[in-house]
């Protein structure tokens, strides 16, 4: 028989009361695994091709239809999925040029591979339309029919001088925070 120590004692009082404060926080993580997280997905589109685009846009209406809150936080070239026409009055030369560089809208967005000067869109159209596939221009809508979040990097609206009246309408404007935000909630958050 052995006779255990009050300092022995001690230490397995403390083992024992620490081992039963870990099993109770373990017992509160396992009934809430994923507490904070929803059925969210955002997205940052920074990106003004095409294709990738497409692939945003179809991930978003995609998820909205399966009943995921979407964010889509345009930022960037991505500011050119969301435009609707070019202003150039009232701009500094920088604006202008980038004014001019730029998309203005969905439907007018170059491929990222094989645009040869427009000539690569133009057939990616033509195919579209022979098949039926649904245009960028069109995803945006069902985009917005379908609830989702679309918010333009003001930080981005004023570098590229994007003035309210070249967007099209139901956009937010938002920082890093806004997009923050709803990342944080996310199950899936993506960037293209």
């Amino acid at each position: 028989m052995t006779l255990e120590t009050p300092a022995a004692q001690t230490d397995t009082a403390a083992l024992l009361e620490r081992i039963a404060t870990l099993e109770a926080r373990l017992a509160q993580v396992e009934s809430a695994p994923a507490m904070g997280i929803e059925d969210r997905l955002s997205m940052v589109v920074f990106s003004g091709d095409f294709d990738k685009t497409m692939a945003a846009l179809i991930i978003a209406t995609g998820a909205a239809a399966m009943g995921l809150e979407v964010s889509m936080f345009f930022t960037f070239w991505g500011l050119s999925v969301v435009k609707k026409q070019k202003v150039f009055e009232g701009k500094n030369v920088f604006e202008k040029g980038f004014t001019a560089m730029l998309p203005a809208g969905a439907n007018k967005l170059g491929l990222s591979k094989l645009n040869f000067f427009g000539a690569g869109t133009a057939m990616m159209h033509k195919l579209m339309k022979d098949h039926n596939v649904t245009t960028p221009a069109e995803l945006v809508q069902m985009a917005q029919d379908l609830g989702v979040r679309m918010v333009v990097c003001d930080m981005s609206r004023e570098l590229l001088g994007v003035r309210d009246d070249e967007l099209i309408g139901g956009l937010e404007l938002g920082g890093v925070a806004t997009f923050m935000g709803d990342a944080a909630r996310s199950k899936v958050s993506l960037f293209i």
